[in-house]
């Protein structure tokens, strides 16, 4: 990660626990600085046709809720367009080859993952680093994580229940859990565990606080989501519709 982004990831973690110990309720101001916090950041999510439609917007809606001047999040495909499961047509940011250089590569799930698997001119088009990036999938994305070699023969990973027999032929330690992490890698299954797979990378960018602000602004009132006026004023510079 970005040095800057990492002193300053110490700097909030230091405010945080302060009022934390002291039962402090975050103030506006503090909330803010979270969401309004300065760093470059490139963050890809990988469509494909047949992509499983919610798996790209909960990851799309959650990310850009982070508001960050820095933050560049694009949808990467290897055309101008990609075709949901579902039949919606949605316009692609970029070409493939720019996940290479992405700090998080993001891949959705759907039944394309199968084709994609098998598409050599699709597979190559990616060099990844684990070292160096954050990787994540979502349900059968994981197949293609496994194709490209990201997820290795022994790895725990989870995936879609539809995709795990598929998905052991990569010798691959299939577990039912909604999200396995493994240093830079993350699998997450199952369409709300978006929310997880988001969760882990906002708090491995920036920190637990802003990770869980987040995160909170989806769940049902009562439920995680409050009246709380500074946390509102946080999260949006304008009313819902």
């Amino acid at each position: 990660m970005k040095a800057s982004t990492l002193g300053l990831d110490r700097i909030l973690r230091t405010v945080s626990d302060f009022l934390t110990d002291k039962m402090v309720p975050f103030p506006m101001v503090t909330l803010n600085l979270f969401l309004m916090y300065e760093g470059s950041m490139k963050i890809s999510i990988i469509a494909f046709d047949e992509f499983t439609d919610i798996d790209v917007w909960l990851m799309w809606d959650l990310l850009k809720r982070v508001k960050n001047r820095g933050w560049q999040i694009k949808i990467l495909g290897e055309k101008d367009s990609v075709v949901s499961q579902t039949g919606i047509i949605i316009p692609t940011h970029g070409n493939l080859n720019e996940a290479n250089t992405s700090d998080v590569v993001l891949f959705t799930s759907g039944p394309g993952t199968r084709k994609k698997i098998q598409d050599q001119t699709f597979l190559s088009s990616f060099d990844l680093r684990p070292e160096k990036q954050l990787i994540g999938s979502m349900c059968s994305g994981s197949l293609i994580l496994a194709a490209l070699g990201v997820l290795k023969p022994g790895d725990r990973a989870t995936t879609y229940p539809t995709a795990v027999k598929l998905l052991k032929e990569y010798q691959i330690q299939v577990v039912e859990e909604s999200l396995v992490v493994n240093g830079n890698v993350a699998t997450a299954a199952g369409c709300l565990a978006a929310q997880s797979l988001v969760k882990w990378v906002i708090e491995r960018l920036v920190n637990k606080n802003l990770s869980e602000i987040v995160i909170n602004s989806i769940q049902p009132v009562g439920q995680g989501l409050s009246f709380n006026e500074g946390e509102w004023d946080a999260l949006y510079s304008t009313p819902a519709p």
